[in-house]
């Protein structure tokens, strides 16, 4: 396993981290008993990987109260684990200052732990990108002195987002929406590295497109049934013109990994993993690399055919 620096205070963190948005999940992912996931966790761990993302409103805070159960006795300072606020654990949402302390003492009960290495701001409203005339970064900043929060940051889709937030908060994270077919946020990285703010990579397999495994003629529920036809084909058109780009071996998830992983402003790359085989694919993917010249055809690709098409999330 790579390890790569994260916040002060916390241990680094493997490139590969512990998507934790299926724990608990039953109304997308079923199937998944208590004790797989806390096995899956524990393999997990067996494997390498430190870094673990979740938040209240995953599975109705059943992914913070597994986590929870499956770190219990891991020694706290080898992990890193990064939750988030504004979207609560009844399914509410509230992002309101007022709200964060007690979202983030509630995240600190389920995971049974004395202090969450990062909280994010979990998609929030635009208007709470900057400091001035928000208090939350006021609740934020109380927080790390207390010693309940190493470090904050936001969840964010953008690079106008990006670059607003680290121009006008203190903000130490940010966890990225990036992937092949969604890079806008690359634009962002040099004010990102120029400012030591670190980036997880989420959504790294675009909700499972980059898996290989869908074509135009899949069909969907659950939340991915906000995709069209007009969507599901184009997304199959772009898929198909990478297939042929993995290797020796290597399947398409592993090479889509392996792009994020192979920007150094990135220090972890968060796919979900709701199987031991998905866990044991993602770790293998670090036996492969991906070239100089494939990531400029991928940058590229994105630039030529990609970009124009604002392709949904």
């Amino acid at each position: 396993m790579e390890y790569r620096e994260y916040v002060k205070g916390a241990h680094a963190v493997s490139v590969i981290g512990f998507g934790a948005w299926q724990l608990g999940n039953h109304y997308d992912w079923s199937g998944m008993s208590e004790s797989d996931a806390i096995s899956l966790v524990h393999k997990a761990l067996d494997e390498g990987v430190n870094f673990f993302d979740t938040a209240p409103g995953y599975g109705l805070g059943n992914s913070e109260k597994l986590l929870g159960k499956a770190l219990a006795k891991v020694k706290r300072d080898t992990i890193v684990i990064n939750t988030k606020f504004g979207h609560k654990a009844d399914g509410s949402s509230d992002f309101s200052h007022e709200a964060i302390r007690e979202s983030i003492e509630g995240s600190l009960k389920r995971i049974r732990t004395d202090y969450i290495d990062s909280v994010l701001l979990h998609n929030p409203p635009s208007e709470l990108l900057v400091a001035e005339g928000n208090k939350h970064y006021e609740v934020l900043e109380q927080l790390k002195s207390e010693g309940k929060i190493l470090a904050y940051g936001a969840s964010l889709d953008t690079k106008a987002d990006m670059i607003t937030f680290m121009n006008h908060t203190n903000g130490q994270v940010i966890e990225a929406f990036f992937n092949i077919l969604h890079q806008d946020v690359r634009y962002a990285f040099d004010l990102a590295k120029e400012k030591n703010v670190k980036i997880i990579a989420k959504i790294p397999l675009d909700s499972g497109w980059l898996s290989g495994k869908y074509n135009q003629n899949s069909t969907f529920d659950g939340v991915r049934s906000r995709w069209t036809k007009e969507d599901i084909k184009l997304r199959s058109e772009l898929v198909d013109k990478l297939r042929d780009l993995p290797v020796n071996g290597q399947s398409l998830a592993q090479f889509a990994l392996m792009y994020c992983i192979a920007y150094d402003e990135v220090s972890t790359v968060i796919p979900g993993m709701s199987s031991m085989n998905q866990l044991m694919s993602n770790i293998e993917a670090l036996q492969y690399e991906i070239d100089k010249k494939t990531i400029d055809w991928l940058e590229h690709f994105y630039e030529t055919e990609v970009k124009a098409k604002n392709l949904v999330w």
